[in-house]
């Protein structure tokens, strides 16, 4: 049921499936809205990467995306393309990429904009817990 809802992107970018932490990436406004409605009753960090296909920094930022993926599996990781789901980039204030939206029950609480592994990671164990 799940499936229908994201794509799988397995964090260690290869066809073993041993590393089951995973990003999630919307393709339909709609599901992504749905996702977000529910998740705003948790208290589980969400870390939004609103990327593109074409953007270099974003595809050097991948890696550590899934690598953080792997290690905080208590955070929700999604992905989201801004060509494709440009209401939500707008909806989120989306100006330059890569952006990392960080969301706790349906609120922003932090981001980062730019190639900052180091920032990224420090402000995800921040609000982690």
């Amino acid at each position: 049921m799940a499936a229908e809802f994201f794509t799988l992107h397995k964090a260690n970018e290869s066809s073993s499936f041993m590393n089951t932490s995973q990003v999630l990436a919307f393709h339909s406004s709609a599901k992504w809205k749905a996702h977000f409605e529910a998740s705003k009753g948790t208290a589980k960090l969400i870390v939004i990467d609103f990327t593109a296909s074409w953007c270099r920094p974003c595809q050097f930022m991948e890696p550590a995306i899934n690598e953080f993926a792997a290690r905080y599996t208590n955070v929700e990781f999604i992905k989201i393309d801004v060509d494709e789901l440009m209401d939500v980039a707008q909806e989120f204030e989306v100006q330059a990429m890569p952006t990392f939206k960080l969301i706790k029950q349906g609120k922003e609480v932090d981001k980062v904009v730019g190639v900052k592994k180091e920032e990224l990671q420090k402000k995800i164990e921040k609000h982690r817990i």
